[in-house]
């Protein structure tokens, strides 16, 4: 069975009620507990966090890094600025699929840089929720 981490940034406990035109309506948490059962089934133990706190999203990343098949990882408004975040998925050993719900080239100016695309195995961006399911997928499969 592969093990791999869900890891979701800040304020994406509000997708769902959070500019629901830019995000949707489905809650994020509603939609990661509907697949779980479905991802246990095709060979997968997930397992989820959501923080809005940098320093908890890099001691996940530690905490799993070393022993994950792979992370799905959602940094949110820390894409743009988190030096530590790229150092911790650097310092890592699981590949690291950064993921967007939105296209983040489309958006402001200042979301169009990611801090931590370039240490990560892949980037989904603009997919919406088929953009997490798509890389778990790939750590499945890989």
């Amino acid at each position: 069975m592969k093990s791999i981490l869900v890891l979701q940034g800040p304020n994406l406990n509000l997708v769902g009620q959070r500019e629901p035109s830019v995000y949707g309506r489905e809650s994020l948490t509603d939609w990661m507990t509907a697949q779980l059962p479905r991802w246990a089934r095709e060979g997968a133990e997930v397992h989820i966090i959501q923080s809005n706190h940098e320093g908890e999203l890099i001691d996940a990343l530690h905490a799993h890094g070393f022993k994950a098949d792979g992370i799905v990882f959602n940094p949110g408004g820390f894409t743009h600025t988190s030096v530590a975040l790229r150092d911790a998925v650097a310092a890592i050993d699981a590949p690291v699929i950064e993921v967007h719900l939105t296209n983040i080239y489309a958006r402001e100016p200042f979301r169009q840089h990611s801090m931590i695309s370039g240490v990560c195995a892949a980037v989904i961006s603009g997919l919406g929720f088929a953009g997490y399911e798509a890389a778990v997928q790939y750590v499945l499969h890989h």
